[in-house]
């Protein structure tokens, strides 16, 4: 948002860049004032009023990406004409998405359109409610190009084909009978830095790695190895009897797929602030040592584990950098749980094929120096520190359709010490260039944020340059109380 207009496009560019940097706000302390489910978020909540949805909806989305429950949401809800396609993207477009495979999107939509907004009569309405690709087994890989697995087409959604699994908690893992549950979750500040992004966009290491080291630092619980393949559709829920030692803390549940080699796939996770375990509008503490009942319900997912692997159940009170941590470690104590697993009978082949990719010609460029990209854990050995350490170089590209060259640089920082959920600490720093002939401006964006035990700390400073002249300059800093976090 620092950015300027292109002079090509307005000779009043200066001043309106200089107009739009003075009036630029700081929004990561604005977020954070609203760490309910208040008004601030509900009038942009769907979920509040699906009947106000008067029009047809077409709605898309990936297991790759944190919209993948939006899709089934609005199937189930709505009562306009609705389709949804889960295709396993990242946050992009299904034509040029990543994991593959791709599909013909634009003929997708442009059919609906078609039968939507022209009235032609093409079928569209007659195509099944949901249609979602269903991943099979496959190694770990957080930059995975293509993921293997076939397409199903629910007629209905829910779909009358699933049936629920119900699978207990117990202290030797995950069992069809109950058992005796006593263990206790109090697990290191930097768990969670295999998570991948919270909304991955790309190849570099952006999904979800190897599970194993965060495993390690969980509280797992497992099936036996599956004598015959288990196929998963819809959303698993997680119910809990425990105590909790402090009035605040945070409950996070992945399943992960465990081959025959140890190597951990997460299929979907769920988190919740124990706060909000009632009323996420109104949230409340845990009351300390007393037996409480929570309901996490996990995203969406569609997979089929092989058999031979392991399901996996693994709890966690941190998940760093997804989340900011409670202000003091706690201890939650299980003495009962169930998790119930929306299953399915799976197919031995896709039951929809949808047409090839089509897309404009690419866009005429030419690099002038190449990207790079970085992705690393580092530890001091010293203090402890680990950090996550995220680089980006997009590198210089220049649009041949009209000359403009820019490039942006990131890095991102996310420090934590295992023992210390006040060591949180997050940095940040944005650089952009833009360039034509003579012509140069670039901004940088600094941010950083850490927290006490009452309040989160947020500061930033915005530069601006035209040339080698500095044109603009602005620091901020606020802190914003922690309300039940």
């Amino acid at each position: 948002s620092s950015r300027p207009p292109d002079p090509v496009l307005r000779p009043d560019w200066r001043t309106a860049w200089l107009a739009r940097l003075e009036a630029m706000p700081f929004l990561a302390p604005r977020w954070a004032r609203h760490q309910a489910r208040d008004a601030y978020w509900q009038h942009g909540s769907v979920c509040e009023d699906y009947a106000a949805i008067a029009v047809p909806v077409l709605s898309v989305g990936g297991w790759a990406d944190n919209y993948m429950n939006t899709v089934s949401h609005l199937v189930r809800n709505l009562s306009v004409p609705v389709k949804g396609i889960v295709g396993p993207w990242v946050h992009q477009y299904p034509h040029t998405a990543v994991p593959g495979p791709r599909i013909g999107f634009l003929q997708e939509a442009l059919r609906w359109w078609d039968r939507w907004l022209k009235g032609i009569d093409n079928g569209a309405e007659n195509d099944p409610a949901y249609r979602a690709y269903m991943l099979d087994s496959a190694p770990p890989d957080a930059s995975v190009p293509h993921r293997p697995g076939y397409w199903l087409a629910e007629e209905q959604w829910p779909t009358p084909r699933g049936s629920a699994l119900r699978l207990h908690l117990t202290d030797t893992g995950l069992r069809d009978h109950p058992a005796p549950l006593t263990r206790a979750v109090n697990t290191p500040q930097h768990l969670g830095l295999r998570a991948g992004e919270f909304f991955p966009m790309g190849l570099h290491a952006e999904m979800p790695g190897d599970q194993r080291g965060d495993d390690a630092l969980s509280v797992c619980l497992d099936t036996g190895p599956l004598d015959e393949p288990l196929a998963l559709l819809g959303a698993a829920e997680l119910a809990l009897t425990l105590r909790a030692d402090h009035p605040r803390g945070q409950l996070v549940a992945r399943l992960c797929d465990v081959a025959p080699d140890g190597s951990s796939v997460r299929i979907c996770h769920g988190m919740l602030n124990l706060s909000h375990r009632d009323d996420p509008a109104h949230p409340s503490p845990m009351p300390v040592g007393s037996a409480v009942k929570v309901r996490l319900t996990l995203d969406q997912m569609g997979y089929r584990l092989a058999a031979g692997h392991r399901l996996r159940l693994a709890l966690s009170t941190t998940y760093w950098p997804f989340i900011w941590p409670s202000a003091t470690a706690t201890t939650l104590t299980l003495e009962q749980g169930e998790l119930l697993l929306p299953t399915h009978p799976g197919a031995p082949a896709d039951e929809w094929r949808f047409a090839p990719v089509e897309h404009a010609a690419p866009w005429k460029h030419r690099v002038l120096e190449p990207g790079a990209h970085a992705r690393r854990i580092e530890t001091d050995l010293l203090t402890e520190t680990t950090r996550l350490v995220i680089e980006e170089d997009s590198g210089l590209t220049e649009n041949l359709a009209h000359g403009l060259a820019t490039r942006e640089t990131m890095r991102e920082c996310f420090a934590i010490r295992p023992d210390d959920p006040l060591s949180a600490r997050s940095e940040f720093r944005w650089t952009r260039t833009l360039s034509r002939g003579d012509w140069r401006v670039s901004t940088e964006a600094r941010a950083e944020m850490w927290a006490d035990a009452t309040h989160l700390h947020m500061r930033a400073r915005v530069t601006a340059h035209e040339g080698d002249r500095e044109v603009f300059a602005r620091d901020y800093q606020e802190r914003v109380e922690r309300n039940h976090l």
